[in-house]
């Protein structure tokens, strides 16, 4: 299972905010969510998006945007325009100056905005968690990325906006499936046109040995690996995988590996119960000390801090979804 495939299947599937936007001008929103991702599709009209202080990018109706978070951005009708609302961590939304903006904004079932109709409609989905194995799937995508209707699924925008238009049975089962599924096309179309990032897993597509190498360790991450064994799998010399390898992924087989050991390992805690020494076993560490050592390094945090982080994350934004009338908060 490589990372977009184990993406579809992780606590991000199940952590995502969808909304429906409809905003008049002037409008300028200053996104403060800490958001680990963003996808942005303009459905009517057209949106500046700007990042990190750089140009600011025109979105038309027909594109999409993704951006990667946690860091601010904002979207508004014109390009230098001040802020007229926030959106801070919990998904609240208030004016520049602290007035809550809630319930004048709520537009019915998760739809918000200045406007009932609105000469700007945008869809949004947000990955509120950074969950390890979410994160090796963003490493592929730029601060911000813009995509034309030629890399959207017109079928799937249609679903996605009928299903934020009405509540129905399933609804927020279903929002998780489609905005996966529109964020698993926008990473594909990053790859196919040469905009992913380079030296990434996502690249190795282009290497067949390398994706063979890589589905292995992707299938069997607690396996007892090493490069040589992986190449003789692969029916190559040590050496040839090895330099492969680093040149299509930037970084050594066994430091993948245990990135993606981590990485998994982050979502079982982030999802389940279960103790450190049962997932590190799962994943390939000999005993919870030595697993607790390499996830305290990578993150900074140890496994039972990650936990609660990420408990604490969900539970925040479980609160929000309770505060808003008729808004999915989770």
């Amino acid at each position: 299972m490589d990372p977009l495939s184990q993406f579809l299947t992780g606590p991000r599937a199940q952590a995502a905010f969808a909304l429906r936007v409809v905003m008049d001008p002037p409008f300028a929103i200053d996104v403060q969510d800490q958001a680990a991702l963003t996808v942005i599709v303009v459905v009517r009209g057209e949106a500046w998006l700007t990042a990190d202080g750089a140009e600011p990018q025109l979105l038309r109706q027909g594109q999409a945007a993704t951006v990667r978070g946690p860091e601010p951005y904002i979207v508004a009708d014109a390009p230098g325009r001040e802020a007229t609302v926030v959106i801070d961590a919990d998904q609240s939304c208030r004016t520049p100056s602290g007035e809550k903006l809630e319930l004048t904004f709520s537009r019915g079932v998760l739809t918000w905005g200045n406007s009932a109709v609105g000469q700007t409609v945008l869809l949004i989905g947000t990955y509120q968690s950074p969950a390890a194995v979410g994160q090796l799937v963003t490493s592929v995508l730029p601060r911000l990325a813009v995509f034309g209707e030629e890399d959207l699924d017109g079928g799937l925008l249609g679903m996605l906006e009928r299903e934020l238009k009405q509540q129905r049975p399933g609804q927020e089962s279903a929002l998780d499936r489609l905005l996966d599924l529109l964020l698993l096309d926008l990473v594909r179309a990053c790859v196919d046109r040469g905009d992913a990032l380079q030296s990434t897993w996502a690249n190795a597509s282009r290497e067949p040995v390398v994706a063979q190498a890589l589905d292995l360790l992707h299938q069997e991450p607690a396996a007892a690996w090493t490069v040589a064994g992986l190449a003789l799998r692969c029916h190559v010399s040590r050496a040839t995988l090895a330099a492969r390898f680093r040149t299509a992924v930037g970084q050594s087989p066994m430091a993948y590996l245990s990135a993606w050991r981590l990485a998994l390992a982050a979502d079982r805690l982030a999802s389940s119960d279960a103790t450190t020494a049962v997932i590190a076993e799962e994943v390939g560490y000999s005993n919870a000390f030595t697993f607790s050592a390499a996830f305290s390094r990578e993150y900074g945090v140890s496994p039972s801090g990650y936990r609660r982080s990420a408990q604490a994350a969900s539970g925040r934004m479980e609160g929000a979804g309770k505060s808003s009338a008729g808004d999915r908060r989770r």
